[in-house]
């Protein structure tokens, strides 16, 4: 991977963090400036039990991406965090995911507003 993809890598993860802040009131943060570990999330949230995987790319691999947060995420929710250039961000899960997923934000949501 070139600097110039690394550097968009390291702005996504940051601008996800901004985001995922905004939302839902936590602390978030890259993830692996503080780790460096290779199963560390790109981004860490203060949302218990939920693992985000930033791809900020126009081109997603959706499924590759998907299996590298679910070989990561250990027992928590794998989630991706997508962006192309000039569009929103996009949070992809799995279906069977969603109901948990949606426990542990509306649990974060409530405990910070």
């Amino acid at each position: 991977m070139g600097m110039k993809s690394r550097r968009k890598g390291c702005r996504g993860e940051r601008e996800a963090a901004a985001e995922l802040s905004r939302l839902f009131h936590v602390e978030a943060r890259r993830g692996q400036q503080y780790c460096g570990g290779s199963g560390s999330p790109d981004v860490r949230v203060e949302i218990p039990h939920v693992h985000v995987e930033v791809k900020r790319t126009e081109a997603l691999k959706l499924y590759p991406s998907m299996d590298q947060a679910i070989k990561d995420a250990g027992d928590k929710v794998p989630v991706v965090l997508h962006r192309m250039n000039g569009r929103p961000w996009l949070a992809i899960a799995r279906l069977d995911d969603l109901p948990r997923l949606a426990v542990h934000l509306y649990l974060t949501l409530a405990e910070n507003q």
